[in-house]
């Protein structure tokens, strides 16, 4: 199965599941409204596609995530272990569509890591919850995540920036890593996605 990504953008959010389409939870403060509209104007302006749109070579969606300058997601404010850092490009929320593919997360966080990269951002964060030790469930990546799993961002490379409770701010500095040059990055990610593709069976002769 060959795949595709796209930048998340006004455009292309119609592709993405329908609970993402009027979403402004990260855009806005407890008890304020955010016109999405606006924010998606403003965003596309001032940064770009603002996320990831993963699909197969069919066109069916396989996942997307959202991600940005931290400073346009203003909840992450209010959040424990919180705030984020000024000069972060902040990773708000994924959603899988096929919790059996785990690749995709992966792909998904390969994507904005190179993005964040080649677009200048000097680390990118996330939210991370620290699961008891030996929990290697797959229900740590079912469908919708806002909070990543700790261990998973720290084979990233992430470090953890400070915590609360189970809640960690989790860190990447990228001022060491090269820009990603005109192709790599799907290559990766194909690497990736075979890495979790089963063994095909020996033939019998």
């Amino acid at each position: 199965m060959s795949t595709r990504i796209a930048g998340l953008t006004g455009a292309t959010l119609d592709t993405t599941p329908t609970v993402c389409h009027e979403c402004t939870w990260w855009q806005s403060r407890a008890g304020h409204a955010v016109d999405k509209k606006k924010w998606i104007r403003g965003t596309e302006e001032e940064w770009g596609s603002w996320g990831t749109v993963y699909y197969d070579d069919d066109g069916r969606l396989l996942g997307s995530m959202q991600y940005g300058p931290s400073g346009l997601f203003p909840r992450a404010n209010e959040l424990p272990a919180g705030p984020p850092s000024d000069d972060a490009v902040l990773v708000t929320c994924a959603y899988l569509t096929d919790s059996s593919k785990p690749w995709v997360m992966q792909s998904l966080f390969l994507t904005a890591i190179g993005e964040a990269r080649d677009r200048g951002g000097r680390a990118l964060e996330a939210f991370a919850y620290r699961y008891p030790d030996g929990d290697r469930s797959v229900d740590r990546f079912r469908i919708h995540k806002t909070i990543f799993p700790s261990d998973f961002l720290a084979d990233f490379g992430f470090m953890t920036v400070r915590t609360q409770g189970r809640v960690e701010l989790a860190r990447l500095e990228l001022g060491g890593l090269l820009p990603v040059a005109e192709g790599t990055r799907e290559r990766v990610l194909r690497v990736v996605r075979e890495a979790f593709l089963p063994v095909p069976a020996p033939q019998r002769p």
